[in-house]
């Protein structure tokens, strides 16, 4: 087993009488069942739908204190606890930035268990493996409870390309990227039974219509890794933009439309001129161009 400090994670919490229910309401994951030591990912989204901060809600059991720890990218904390505070209006509810206090530790291949901090499984994919929430100097600590070795940030990220998990910032944009774009709508960060939430007319929609023309999808390369960004081509014509990349695997944001018309031309895919390969992975049940299974 090995575990990381992630350290470009934060920590918010919210708490309060009012914070299931304003929580339920506010965004695309369904809390009001979620039990204590339990976490759902989902996101804020913008009223035309669009990724403001996505996350992973835990909720925390009574002798922690209780309330709500969202687990997110550090970077968006000051902006959700800000939007958060927008919203609340007269609601009965705190959320305040942890991040100063407390870091997120991921631990993966293997089992294990830790009375240090809140821990919880990751609710997107189970090979994701486990989570806590913990003072980032006992991630030593944390580790070896859990059986783990403690290795760097690095190898946590070579694993999350390796499953084809998208990461905001350079899989894809917040406040640009639906999240259908992001593919939460297959890693449970949409719940589409539950009631309104802000942007979810327009999430909706684009779930029944099938309309998410663009998503973020893995791929294979050779040598070195193309660098985030590049542009991914197919003949003349762009297809997609380049994320994240480790080992041999990547992550690209594409037109699936235009790889479909790529691959019934017979054109390669290349990213900043080098070649690359789609990868479907195994949790995707969108329309994929050509369907091929992931490999290792």
């Amino acid at each position: 087993m090995k575990a990381a400090l992630l350290q470009d994670r934060g920590v918010v919490k919210v708490a309060g009488d009012d914070a299931r229910n304003f929580l339920h309401g506010l965004i695309s994951a369904d809390v009001l069942q979620l039990m204590p030591g339990t976490a759902r990912f989902g996101a804020l989204l913008s009223p035309q739908g669009k990724i403001i901060a996505d996350f992973i809600v835990v909720a925390a059991p009574a002798e922690q204190g209780g309330g709500f720890f969202l687990d997110l990218p550090r970077a968006l904390a000051t902006t959700l606890v800000a939007k958060l505070n927008l919203y609340k209006l007269r609601s009965r509810v705190i959320a305040e930035d942890l991040s100063e206090v407390l870091g997120v530790v991921a631990a993966w291949d293997g089992e294990g268990a830790t009375p240090h901090g809140l821990a919880y499984a990751d609710p997107r994919l189970p090979a994701l493996g486990l989570r806590v929430m913990v003072a980032p100097h006992r991630a030593a600590e944390t580790a070896a409870a859990l059986g783990a070795a403690l290795v760097e940030a690095s190898a946590y990220e070579a694993h999350r390309i390796a499953l084809g998990i998208p990461q905001g910032g350079i899989d894809f944009s917040y406040g640009d990227a639906f999240p259908h774009e992001a593919d939460m709508d297959q890693l449970g960060g949409v719940d589409f039974a539950k009631g309104c939430y802000v942007g979810q007319e327009v999430v909706s929609r684009m779930e029944h219509r099938g309309i998410a023309r663009t998503r973020a999808v893995p791929v294979r390369y050779r040598g070195a890794a193309p660098p985030a960004g590049a542009s991914i081509t197919a003949g003349e014509r762009q297809v997609g933009i380049m994320g994240s990349a480790a080992a041999g695997r990547g992550l690209a944001l594409v037109r699936l439309d235009r790889l479909a018309d790529a691959r019934s031309r017979g054109e390669p895919l290349l990213a900043g001129g080098a070649p690359i390969d789609l990868v479907k992975p195994d949790w995707a049940h969108f329309a994929f161009p050509g369907d091929t299974k992931a490999a290792e």
